[in-house]
């Protein structure tokens, strides 16, 4: 029965994957950027670390997972159970992970997260990866409905990476510039209105 239904159901996602694993993949080289800024703030050792630990390397996993989803729903399957099973062993790692970073972010010291962090640096990724799980899961038994789960997952993490990306390519950038406002103003002394 899955021999016959597996190559068709797939095969009309092909394109939608085709693009969301291409920006994945392509976006993953804006954390590049990303980390090169991290290497010229000022922030300890210690919170350096965490920072990374805690915001850029899980925006390369989301990129990561979208990847290896996009390449899973692509692969030329003639049965449902191996996909569902990948699927969930994907939303699973996935949810892992994400409660991992979100002991990662409560550990920083240099920077508290503000409402909106934890929206989409905790919560968005730990209900994408949770969703994967659960589409995997139902893959078998419900395989139009959990086919567009997934792919609401894939571009939800997709998108997250996105945010979180840009969200800390933006706190660097500002930060940067206030050090260096703090550090011309401590060389250049006030000077004295002229007479």
């Amino acid at each position: 029965m899955y021999a016959a239904i597996a190559p068709t159901l797939l095969a009309r996602w092909a394109n939608f994957y085709v693009i969301v694993g291409s920006s994945a993949a392509a976006l993953t080289g804006l954390q590049f950027i990303v980390i090169a800024l991290m290497a010229e703030t000022r922030l300890p050792r210690r919170d350096h670390a965490i920072g990374i630990d805690a915001f850029s390397t899980p925006t390369i996993a989301y990129f990561s997972a979208v990847l290896l989803i996009s390449a899973v729903m692509s692969a030329p399957w003639n049965v449902l159970p191996a996909v569902a099973a990948l699927v969930a062993v994907c939303g699973a790692a996935g949810t892992v992970y994400s409660l991992i970073v979100a002991r990662r972010a409560q550990r920083m010291t240099a920077y508290r997260l503000v409402f909106e962090d934890w929206v989409w640096h905790i919560a968005l990724p730990l209900a994408a990866q949770a969703t994967l799980l659960a589409a995997g899961l139902a893959l078998v038994r419900h395989p139009n409905g959990a086919l567009y789960t997934i792919a609401a997952a894939a571009l939800l993490l997709l998108f997250i990476g996105i945010h979180n990306a840009w969200d800390t390519v933006t706190f660097l950038v500002i930060q940067r510039l206030e050090t260096g406002r703090q550090d011309g103003a401590r060389r250049d002394p006030p000077q004295p209105p002229p007479a």
